[in-house]
């Protein structure tokens, strides 16, 4: 028999802590020298950043989850914890946690939902999220709503992990973990409705290509609904789009055991 999860619920009337906000500047997709290089950003509401414990530095010490609050910037939700020494911090909220919950960062700590611990102490098959690269670094994988990785197996001071997107990954098992999923896991179901929703999220509309004038696009020209009229799609500046790998190489590739597989398309 499956085990239902309860889902998190936010902390209703409540507002997020002064002292632990930023404002967020806004750029318009603008550069330092006034251009834009990011195109479709612009207008949107204000919004304050929330300052994140990705790393939860307090080890060692019990903490209480005051509320379950609501972030403008993520699609996660947020735990405010305070702990024994009266701090406040907040954290990317697992799903299933709630009001009243206790948990704690450490090198061992029991295994249990929101607790943050090695990878090296996590049994197999384990949940978790806000996973670290490099010891000492902070969570700077697995943040987003819903999303998760599975412990796959424990070999010669390694984790192996399969992320959400199929792809498996060794990590130094000193790393820190947070147990369970990430908060929100129905956010992928919520539709905009209107235009308005994303305008006031500072996303502005994008035009098709193929409905421009060749001189503004490669895709436009022609009469009527022409197609693109080449072998492969490309972006406005003409290089290829669509397919086209973008990953760049970094120091973490050599531990990739298994690259992600490719969605079929229906």
């Amino acid at each position: 028999m499956a085990v239902q999860v309860q889902k998190t619920k936010l902390t209703k009337n409540k507002k997020p802590e002064k002292v632990l906000l930023l404002r967020r500047k806004k750029t318009g997709g603008r550069s330092s020298s006034g251009r834009i290089t990011v195109r479709h950003i612009g207008g949107g509401c204000r919004k304050l950043c929330r300052i994140i414990d990705f790393g939860q530095k307090n080890l060692n010490m019990s903490g209480k989850v005051a509320a379950i609050e609501y972030d403008p910037n993520r699609t996660g939700y947020l735990a405010l914890v305070e702990y024994e020494n009266k701090e406040k911090k907040y954290i990317i909220a697992p799903e299933g946690i709630k009001e009243g919950d206790e948990i704690i960062a450490s090198e061992n700590a029991p295994i249990s939902l929101g607790n943050r611990l090695q990878l090296k102490n996590i049994p197999e098959g384990t949940l978790i999220h806000n996973i670290e690269i490099m010891p000492g670094q902070g969570g700077k994988m697995v943040r987003s709503a819903g999303s998760n990785a599975v412990i796959m197996a424990h070999e010669e001071g390694f984790c192996n992990l399969k992320m959400s997107s199929s792809e498996i990954r060794k990590i130094s098992g000193e790393c820190f973990a947070s147990i369970g999923a990430v908060s929100n896991s129905s956010h992928r179901f919520q539709k905009k409705g209107r235009a308005g929703v994303s305008r006031k999220k500072g996303i502005r509309p994008s035009v098709r290509g193929t409905t421009m004038n060749p001189c503004d696009h490669p895709h436009g020209g022609g009469e009527g609904r022409a197609g693109i009229g080449m072998k492969h799609p490309k972006t406005p500046w003409g290089k290829p789009a669509l397919g086209v790998k973008t990953r760049k190489r970094t120091a973490t590739n050599k531990y990739i055991l298994a690259r992600r597989k490719n969605k079929k398309r229906k």
